[in-house]
């Protein structure tokens, strides 16, 4: 059965600064802890990931997907080509400036929907992804912020 969880953030910076900090998927075991290792299979020719292996670890399972991005001004979005642990993942950032309030800040809008080859408790289950929406949100936000200071 599929499970689904969003949440939201407004980081004080531009969308394009936002999908840069999301294109460096070498470095997203920096600021996700659930991300082990991520390594980029094939680019686009834009330059930005397309196909992606990553080895995830939640609620005490290792995992290694591969995962296909898709790009474009607004949002990023990706699906599950293959995985040990994961029948189905659907995942996007949705990204709006707030150009009215604040040209340098911007909602972003995380969605994710898995759904598990493995049987693993409800609660369980629930947890694991409001942990992996918080840190998808708040430590993308941390990051942006980070790497707009320069560190």
């Amino acid at each position: 059965m599929a499970t689904s969880d969003s949440r939201e953030v407004v980081i004080q910076a531009t969308p394009e600064e936002i999908l840069d900090v999301i294109a460096d998927v070498e470095a997203t075991p920096e600021w996700s802890p659930q991300y082990q290792r991520a390594e980029i299979l094939e680019t686009g020719d834009d330059g930005r990931p397309r196909r992606v292996k990553m080895t995830v670890k939640t609620a005490g399972i290792t995992d290694e997907m591969e995962i296909q991005y898709t790009w474009s001004d607004d949002k990023v979005s990706w699906t599950l080509i293959k995985a040990g642990a994961l029948k189905k993942q659907d995942a996007s950032y949705t990204l709006t400036p707030l150009r009215d309030t604040d040209p340098e800040k911007t909602r972003v809008r995380f969605d994710i929907t898995i759904d598990l080859s493995i049987p693993m408790p409800g609660f369980v289950l629930k947890r694991a992804l409001k942990g992996g929406t918080e840190s998808a949100t708040e430590g993308l936000r941390k990051q942006v912020l980070k790497i707009k200071k320069g560190g």
